[in-house]
């Protein structure tokens, strides 16, 4: 399957698209995130984005990826089976996708240039969204709620993204189960639950049949929110699952309230752990077993010293500092000049250097009381260079520098499988005999747990620039990124297509 996507610039912003989990097998110049595959389209000008879809099925989706523009420029990527084939389920009987979003009444490039401007935290949002609607319990919007119809007996096929900007959401439907049955475009073991969590930037598609008294329910999502004492937008938004043969609300007068589910307190990781425990390959993978590349990169916060010519005003963070975010240390800074990807193909100096470090450059007591001399990150355009073909295993170590928080961490051009996740340290001693080496799921988004780590695993078979980032997008505002250069293999196969024609200039 080929597609052609055209981006073009919106509300005089430069703007750059990503498919969110397209593998973009040799195609990284139609990856998106700006400054890492691309320069940004400028004012008045088109790229059309060219790229083949080999070998996905399930639900992904696409959105910005240019500063916080993604609060508002997403939508659904519905891969379909090949025809003549289909679901490895029964056949629903209908299809909805289910895009969680994160609304603010301001302009989002506003908030985002006021919290850099101040160096404090972000105004959190006003609104979660529904396809786009807030939902009853807003009172600007409950005329628009979004409705999911559903019949007695049948069975309808939910795509649920989570497109918000900065917030894991909980997903529950009065009185109704789900059926998982895939994620991030790849199919799972079948399980039920009453509960879903998705961080941003993950999908998850789930069954649920129509087997309730005819009536309306509602579809609620809410915040999990894992760092302690951060602020943190606590409301609800809201669907209605409306059975066909319901009586109709406004006949006569009469109002059929909708049943609301119990939700997860906004702190509930035990609830979040147990879901993420059951995702298991629908049959044995081919997971990497002997590794070339073992990686150990923590995650995490922290705050920099005010600088001596800025004022009060520029360092608003705790005790008159300015968040950051880092990665073993480093936080990332992307060029304004080249974007990374050109600067690898035309051999430009100076725009990065290859010397991300393979592990944290210091260890320490990663999810207990950090000394405060740990706090300030080294900022830096560093990346991580893999020579094609070579089996990766990274460790994902949360830190509680600052605060600990669940990260969902994103790989761009890959598919990973989860073997592992736990919470304190990692302990390579131990922890290694929890690895599932047999049904790992495979994601492009991992969670790794607050005050935790999580163990992924691939093969570097694609070659290119690709960002690696904490998809809340407070945090790689903040640096919480680096990037995998992946060299060229052996022949045109195992190498980066040319640039198109059209590439955004710098």
């Amino acid at each position: 399957m080929t597609s052609n996507n055209t981006c073009s610039r919106s509300y005089n912003f430069k703007f750059c698209l990503d498919r969110h989990g397209i593998r973009q097998i040799r195609t990284a110049w139609a990856d998106g995130p700006e400054f890492v595959t691309q320069c940004p389209i400028r004012p008045g000008m088109s790229y059309t984005y060219r790229f083949t879809i080999q070998g996905q099925e399930g639900t992904l989706w696409w959105h910005a990826h240019s500063s916080w523009l993604r609060a508002t420029v997403y939508g659904a990527l519905i891969i379909h089976p090949t025809e003549g084939s289909s679901y490895p389920f029964p056949m629903p009987k209908r299809e909805t996708p289910i895009l969680l979003g994160e609304w603010w009444d301001a302009n989002p490039i506003d908030v985002v240039r006021q919290a850099t401007r101040t160096g404090a935290a972000p105004n959190i949002s006003d609104a979660y969204t529904i396809n786009g609607q807030p939902g009853d319990l807003y009172n600007c919007s409950s005329q628009d709620t979004t409705i999911v119809p559903i019949d007695s007996g049948e069975t309808h096929l939910l795509r649920v993204i989570n497109a918000a900007l900065n917030q894991p959401l909980f997903l529950k439907v009065a009185n109704h189960r789900f059926t998982v049955v895939g994620a991030d475009a790849s199919y799972l073991k079948p399980f039920t639950t009453s509960v879903i969590v998705l961080g941003p930037g993950q999908t998850t598609d789930v069954l649920i049949t129509g087997d309730q008294p005819p009536s309306r329910y509602y579809m609620a999502g809410t915040a999990y929110a894992s760092a302690p004492n951060a602020p943190f937008d606590n409301t609800t938004t809201t669907a209605i699952l409306e059975y066909k043969s319901a009586p109709c609300p406004a006949k006569n007068g009469l109002s059929i309230k909708p049943v609301m589910p119990s939700l997860p307190a906004f702190n509930d990781t035990a609830t979040v752990t147990a879901f993420t425990k059951k995702f298991r390959s629908p049959r044995k993978v081919e997971v990497p077993t002997e590794i070339d590349e073992s990686l150990f990169f923590t995650v995490g916060l922290g705050l920099n010293n005010c600088p001596k010519n800025f004022n009060s005003n520029q360092c608003q963070g705790p005790n008159g500092t300015r968040f950051t975010a880092s990665m073993n240390n480093v936080s990332f800074v992307l060029p304004s000049n080249f974007s990374l990807l050109q600067a690898h193909h035309q051999g430009i100096p100076g725009v990065f250097t290859t010397d991300f470090p393979a592990n944290p450059p210091l260890k320490f007591d990663y999810t207990g009381n950090v000394s405060r001399s740990l706090w300030q990150p080294v900022p830096g355009t560093k990346v991580y260079k893999l020579k094609y073909g070579s089996r990766v295993q990274i460790v994902l170590q949360d830190t509680s520098i600052f605060t600990p928080e669940n990260h969902p961490i994103h790989i761009h051009g890959y598919d990973f499988y989860i073997v592992a996740e736990g919470f304190g340290n990692f302990n390579p001693k131990t922890d290694t005999s929890k690895f599932n080496l047999v049904d790992p799921p495979l994601r492009n988004t991992v969670g790794v747990p607050v005050g935790g780590w999580a163990v992924i695993r691939f093969v570097a078979d694609n070659p290119g620039v690709w960002l690696m980032h904490c998809h809340l997008d407070v945090h790689i505002t903040w640096g919480l990124a680096t990037a995998f250069l992946v060299e060229n293999g052996v022949g045109e196969l195992e190498a980066l297509e040319a640039p198109p024609l059209d590439l955004p200039p710098c």
